[in-house]
């Protein structure tokens, strides 16, 4: 399961962002995951609360934005969302494409953290 070590590497950069900013604790991680990262989201939900355990982040959510997969195709000299994983086909003229534009994302795009006088902060 290597969701366990992408959790714990995720605290890791988390953490050491908030302490920067002198957090007390971090309330919420905000998550973008790609369909073809090759994360489960279920297992990353599961492992981020193990790994979190003894850090900033012990209590703390993680809320995954799901992002679908988008192609540039060529022929119709645009980037198209697909309707799934099946096929890089362009949903618009059927034709194959290699080139992923959207899909393969595992960034944390923010943070919510309590700041050592209790008040919230964004970062």
């Amino acid at each position: 399961m290597h969701e366990l070590a992408i959790a714990s590497s995720l605290v890791e950069s988390a953490e050491l962002a908030a302490r920067q900013a002198g957090a007390g604790r971090v309330t919420q991680v905000f998550l973008r995951l790609g369909v073809l990262s090759g994360v489960s989201k279920e297992a990353l939900l599961f492992s981020y609360d193990v790994a979190a355990r003894g850090t900033l982040l012990e209590g703390s959510q993680l809320i995954i934005e799901d992002v679908p997969v988008a192609i540039y195709c060529e022929s119709c000299r645009a980037e198209v969302r697909l309707p799934g994983i099946q096929s890089l086909r362009c949903p618009r003229c059927g034709r194959l494409s290699p080139h992923i534009r959207q899909g393969k994302e595992l960034e944390i795009v923010g943070i919510e953290i309590e700041v050592e006088d209790a008040m919230k902060e964004a970062i």
